[in-house]
Order: C-alpha cells, then structure tokens, then sequence
C-alpha cells in the first residue's frame, strides 16, 4: 500500500468522520445499556470502512481492532464513571483485576500483530457467535441486589484470560468479564458497572500494545500510531462518551432481556460477515 498525501489523507478522515461519530453514539449505548458488544460493533464497521480510506487488506483487522480498543479507553471511562455515581463500582474487585487484564491486553496485542487478517476475522465470528449464545441463554437476574465483593488473586489471573481475548477481538471484555462476576454473586447492574472500570485498562493495554508493538510502516495513513487510526478511535470516542451514561440510565430502568435477543440476532449478523469475508 502506498502512502496516501497528507492532504488528501485528511480530506478522507475528514469525510468519514461523521459515520464515526454514528459509530461511537451507538457503541457508548451499548456500553452502558448491556456492557458488552459495543467493541465487536466497531470492529466489524471498521473492519470494512478502512479499506475505504486505503487501508490494506492485510492491515484492516488489525487496524479495526487497535482502533476500536483505542476508542474503547474513553468509552469505558465515561459508562465507568456513570455507574460509579450510582454506586455501581466494585474498585476493590477492579483493583484485583487491573494487574491481570493490563499483562493480558499487553499479550493479546502482541499475539494478534503475528496473525494473519483472515485468521482474526475467523477469531472475531467465533466470538460474535459465543457472545450471541451467551446472551441468548441469558436469563432474567433476580432484582435484589448483591453486596457481595470479589477480591483474591484468582480475578487477577481471570484477567490475563479476560484481558488476551479482548484484544484478540477487539473488545472492553464485558462479555468474559459480567458473566464471571454474576456468578460469583454480584448484582448484574454492579457487574456492568464494574465490567466498564475494568474496560479501561483492558482498552489501554491493548491499544498500547497494538500502537508499540506493530511493524514499522503498519499502517502509512496520516494520523495512525502502529495499527491505531487516531481519527477513527478519536471520533467513535467523542459520541460514546457522551452516549454511554444515557445506556447507564436504561440499565437503571430496563430488564433488557427483549434487547439482549435483538442484539443477539445482529451479532449473529456481524459474525457471518466476518467469516464470509474471511473465505472470499
């Protein structure tokens, strides 16, 4: 691929800016509403609006993914704060887990720079595809709320695993990272809550390691670091931060169960288009 000049690689951020504030409106909601999927939205859309802007073939997944876990620092923060205003926040069970999914989101990174573009859209169908089971399995949580806090050095392993995976798919890990606090006993809303603070560190170490650890030249566009496309994860990351606390409110409010099938169903979508485009 060969470099873009730096005019007209600004004119093209410029007009693909607005579909990437779109983009963070909705992955911001989701965020704060489910706790999951948001990431896997946003690689799947960037996944086939880069190579619009010259990105390679080659390149396209791993700059989607390095881009979306970039855009997902911000994300996670604003649905993290929200949540913590509501109480929502288990930090000493962040605290635990920070260790664990920064040295996972590090290794991640490094793991998925060595694959192949067509193998990680096989790794983020995969994904969709548990992730859409997983919520389709689901059921209702009781409504009372738990005061249970997990601590222990077993969540600081949890996160290595949490913490490789979502950056192998390019996500905030709220689908590893929910489920395993629901069954330790805490309240779902709390998991989400703390799902998001987690989300962070997940998102900073992966995008870290996708920026310093990618080959020389990864990707020759104006504004990208290693694999991240700065335009892209910057304009997702302005809406989702303001869109994240208006999902907070609905998980406040809703029971998401009918959500949750919905979604489940556009994942299944975006899986399918993940592996079409990997068998082409």
């Amino acid at each position: 691929m060969h470099e873009l000049p730096g005019g007209h690689g600004m004119e093209l951020a410029m007009a693909f800016f607005p579909i990437y504030l779109a983009l963070g409106a909705l992955a911001g909601v989701l965020a704060g509403l489910l706790g999951i999927g948001g990431g896997l939205v946003l690689v799947g859309a960037l996944a086939w609006l880069l190579p619009l802007q010259g990105v390679s073939a080659a390149a396209a997944m791993h700059a989607a993914l390095a881009s979306s876990l970039a855009s997902i620092v911000l994300t996670a923060a604003a649905s993290a704060r929200a949540h913590h205003r509501r109480g929502s926040v288990l930090w000493p069970t962040v605290a635990w887990m920070v260790p664990g999914v920064l040295l996972g989101g590090w290794l991640g990174s490094r793991f998925a720079i060595a694959l192949d573009g067509d193998v990680l859209r096989w790794c983020v169908a995969a994904y969709c595809a548990l992730v859409a089971m997983q919520l389709l399995a689901s059921k209702q949580a009781p409504a009372g709320a738990s005061g249970r806090v997990p601590r222990g050095p077993g969540y600081s392993l949890a996160g290595i695993g949490i913490g490789g995976v979502s950056a192998l798919v390019g996500i905030g890990g709220g689908s590893l990272t929910v489920p395993l606090l629901v069954w330790r006993g805490v309240a779902p809303v709390r998991a989400v809550g703390t799902s998001s603070a987690c989300g962070i560190f997940i998102g900073l170490a992966s995008a870290l390691g996708y920026a310093l650890q990618a080959p020389v030249g990864a990707l020759p566009l104006a504004g990208a670091v290693g694999y991240v496309y700065l335009p892209a994860a910057l304009g997702v990351a302005v809406t989702s931060v303001l869109a994240a606390p208006y999902g907070t409110r609905l998980a406040h409010a809703l029971s998401g169960q009918a959500l949750k099938r919905v979604f489940a169903g556009f994942l299944l979508l975006v899986g399918a288009g993940f592996a079409y485009s990997a068998l082409r």
